[in-house]
């Protein structure tokens, strides 16, 4: 019972009632709670990303083989998928600092773990445990946001934060893949588990749960109190989440765009390596200008929509989804010099940084009550999980089968990978297209 009280929604505090001091207050609040959502939550992304820049040296060495690289992967987006629903309800209901901070201390130590070196049954474990403690990480920045900033900026913070996805990124495929060829894959998985742990107590000292625990107003009438009266509005909240069917098509094309996500994060230094000829650092380094770009996609996304689309989503998301199916056309079907790939990159990283916002999470959030945030985000992100997994898990499967020659003279046939792929980001766009009118109802 006292575990549960740990992780439950903070009691409100004597209320400030100075107008100047609740403005003062909220303003260096709302800093702190946007900045330590933001770099926790890309911290995050290189304790689960950390795998991916050492795949090919993991198949050099013998650890493991492809087939086992897509079990292992598949294993963390299940358990990713689930956590982000079942997670996604709990935040709505949580203190979202202990919630977070819990979730990035886990994930580091297990990084921490398989630097050390451990067999394939104990590396599935692991990492499918890497999964649950991944999924304590977006709902409650999420949920934080709605209850920090008005609906008025929800958007332009959103996509801000969203950025955090792409920082993560870039920091896993520049630095990680930098220490990796320079002391070992060891080293990959340790040097990610020592920023988890910077990052764990970035949220522990500067994360704050709700205003009311600080003892300011709520932005609106629809943030959580936390009474019972508004648990049971909140268990309302939820369940008409699950009833809408515009967020159900929501999640079916998310999920389909993080196959094609996923499959240049988890599998795009592999392909450079094994089909162009890259080493270890020149493939992360390519892989990571799509991190770099995919920053400007999401800090843009929100903002975009908001200014020039009266906060709808649906045209930007089209022309982003088309822009993340020209990018990987030119990735995988031109074989050309390094400035093609840079260039599918580029496209690439930008369309998915803002099809991460929109479709990972906002345009359900945009037509769900704030006091479902999180399970609006659960949904989207179960099915966006199961995706990843399934791609991780069929892109291992294809990969080892497409392999041929012995020792030194491996080749790897990726034609019907690029079928996949690419055919993924196509019906991403369809879906987006069935939902092309739906709006926030009236709660």
């Amino acid at each position: 019972m006292n575990f549960l009280k740990y992780f439950s929604i903070s009691s409100p505090t004597r209320r400030i009632t100075d107008a100047a001091e609740v403005e003062a207050r909220y303003k260096r609040l709302r800093w702190q709670i946007f900045l330590s959502a933001t770099l926790g939550y890309g911290l995050f992304y290189v304790c689960r990303l950390s795998l991916n820049v050492i795949k090919k040296p993991l198949v050099d060495a013998g650890v493991v083989s492809e087939t086992e690289l897509g079990i292992i992967g598949s294993g963390l987006f299940i358990t990713y998928a689930v956590g982000k629903f079942t997670n996604g309800f709990l935040a709505d209901r949580a203190n979202v600092r202990r919630f977070m901070s819990a979730g990035l201390l886990i994930t580091a130590l297990i990084n921490l773990a398989l630097g050390f070196g451990v067999g394939f049954g104990a590396f599935v474990a692991l990492w499918a445990l890497n999964g649950w403690a991944q999924s304590m990480g977006a709902a409650p920045c999420v949920v934080a946001l709605s209850r920090w900033f008005s609906d008025k900026d929800r958007g332009s913070v959103y996509g801000f934060w969203s950025s955090s996805h792409n920082i993560g990124e870039a920091i896993t495929f520049i630095a990680t893949a930098a220490i990796v060829s320079v002391a070992g894959w060891q080293w990959g998985f340790r040097g990610a588990a020592l920023l988890g742990l910077l990052g764990f107590v970035i949220v522990a000292v500067f994360m704050r749960d709700t205003p009311q625990s600080c003892g300011l107003p709520p932005v609106s009438n629809d943030a959580v109190a936390g009474n019972v009266a508004d648990q049971n509005e909140i268990s309302r909240m939820q369940k008409a989440v699950l009833r809408n069917p515009a967020i159900w098509m929501l999640a079916l094309g998310s999920a389909f765009m993080y196959i094609s996500r996923y499959a240049v994060n988890s599998w795009g230094v592999f392909f450079l390596e094994a089909n162009k000829g890259y080493t270890t650092l020149e493939a992360s380094s390519i892989i990571s200008v799509s991190s770099v770009c995919g920053i400007i996609g999401t800090v843009m996304s929100g903002w975009v929509s908001d200014r020039f689309f009266g906060g709808r989503r649906n045209l930007p998301a089209l022309i982003f989804g088309l822009m993340n199916i020209t990018g990987l056309c030119l990735f995988l079907l031109v074989d050309g010099p390094a400035a093609i790939d840079i260039a599918a990159m580029v496209i690439f990283g930008i369309a998915i940084g803002a099809l991460i916002c929109y479709l990972g999470g906002l345009m359900a959030i945009d037509i769900a009550s704030k006091k479902a945030s999180g399970a609006a985000l659960g949904v989207v992100g179960i099915a966006s999980y199961l995706g990843a997994a399934i791609q991780d898990f069929v892109s291992g499967m294809m990969i080892g089968s497409g392999r041929s020659g012995g020792a030194g003279e491996t080749v790897y046939d990726f034609s019907g990978i690029a079928i996949f792929w690419i055919s993924a980001a196509v019906v991403s766009v369809l879906c987006v297209l069935t939902v092309w009118n739906a709006k926030a109802k009236e709660q």
